[in-house]
């Protein structure tokens, strides 16, 4: 089993910034994938940002503002928010899977970006 931790959400104004940080710690020897989703109120989840050893992708809403970056000595996975707008708002989950598929998923951090 992994566990996923989250930090950084918060409240800020248009155009600010945002870190999140999710953790991994448990069984986290085959970890491949991890990065992050978000859901906004009344809408479905959707990708954000994910990356691997092979490659790293972004959902076309937030290429050159945001940033995924991971630090597999603490298992951890980064995702720097700049240039924030009103529809970045909502609750931004990390996620991550294994080699065996198994996918595993962070409780969440609400992230509002105010106009």
């Amino acid at each position: 089993q992994v566990q996923l931790v989250e930090s950084g959400g918060g409240l800020v104004q248009a155009g600010g910034s945002l870190r999140l940080s999710c953790a991994a710690s448990g069984m986290i020897v085959g970890i491949n994938t991890m990065g992050w989703y978000r859901q906004a109120p009344g809408k479905q989840r959707e990708l954000v940002a994910i990356t691997s050893d092979r490659s790293t992708n972004y959902r076309d809403s937030v290429k050159g503002r945001f940033t995924i970056s991971r630090d597999n000595a603490k298992n951890t996975v980064y995702l720097q928010m700049s240039s924030l707008k009103p529809e970045d708002t909502g609750v931004y989950y990390c996620y991550s899977d294994d080699y065996f598929y198994v996918e595993y998923w962070g409780q969440g951090t609400q992230v509002t970006v105010s106009s």
